[in-house]
């Protein structure tokens, strides 16, 4: 039987419920119940004293109430919870669940480190009818920013080019290739860009697959795939430790999450 998702619904405004699904975080830590990975209720996170300005609306996931919290930097976990990365929940969490936590996080951190002015200091305030926050000195304006980053995944004939990173170890994950965008770039442009960078090929006929929010802390990849247009692998140093290509019949290395864009975009074009 298919099971549909809850439908999700943002809000900019609380709204009245009896047991919201409260994303508490500190730092990029969520906090969750050890034995379970369940949220934590109102009664644990009253002890924390928290202001009203650290806790924040999410939206609706189905019919229940999500808020975004965030905690000092020193703060404990009680007993029974513990802190944990977002990227440790991966397959051990509902996506639908996961996704809003994402959200969550995204806004709880943008509130953190926007409590004053970046223009001339002052303690800013939210404004209604949008997330926004205001300096009442000055008038700055500060809104939640997404940073655009590709992912591009390099066909030849029946082959895909795969690399690691210089952080992971030798034998350890591989993925598409990706970067971030630069002012004034087009998603196209830092793709040319970034493959001939980072492994000396060129590209050409480009086409979109998809996108997904990716909130470590606040990006959006939009991934693609390409043909492999001319050149020799030649990796840069700095970046990539190894990049090969994979055809029909050879092992695949161990490769991302099956909740990421990167999975996702390498099962869809796996060689045959």
């Amino acid at each position: 039987m298919i099971v549909t998702p809850p439908s999700f619904t943002p809000l900019l405004a609380p709204v009245a419920h009896d047991r919201p699904l409260t994303f508490a975080f500190r730092g990029n830590e969520i906090l969750v119940r050890e034995r379970d990975l369940g949220l934590p209720d109102a009664a644990t996170l009253k002890a924390f004293d928290l202001p009203p300005a650290n806790v924040l609306p999410v939206g609706l996931l189905g019919d229940e109430y999500c808020a975004a919290a965030w905690l000092p930097g020193d703060a404990r976990a009680p007993e029974g919870f513990t802190f944990r990365g977002l990227r440790s929940l991966f397959g051990s969490v509902d996506e639908a669940t996961l996704a809003v936590a994402g959200r969550a996080f995204q806004i709880a951190d943008w509130a953190r480190t926007h409590q004053f002015c970046g223009a001339c200091g002052t303690r800013m305030a939210k404004t209604d009818g949008e997330r926004a926050m205001k300096c009442p000195a000055c008038g700055h304006l500060a809104y939640p920013r997404i940073a655009p980053a590709m992912m591009v995944l390099v066909k030849r004939a029946d082959s895909i080019l795969l690399a690691r990173n210089v952080a992971v170890p030798a034998g350890g994950r591989m993925s598409a290739l990706a970067g971030f965008l630069e002012p004034g770039e087009s998603v196209e442009d830092a793709i040319h860009r970034e493959v001939r960078e980072e492994v000396g090929l060129e590209v050409k006929d480009l086409r979109y697959f998809a996108s997904q929010s990716w909130p470590f802390p606040g990006s959006l990849m939009l991934a693609f795939t390409a043909e492999y247009a001319d050149g020799e692998i030649a990796c840069d140093p700095n970046e990539i430790a190894e990049a090969r290509w994979f055809g029909p019949g050879d092992p695949l290395p161990e490769l991302s999450p099956r909740q990421s864009i990167s999975r996702a975009l390498i099962d869809a074009n796996l060689p045959k």
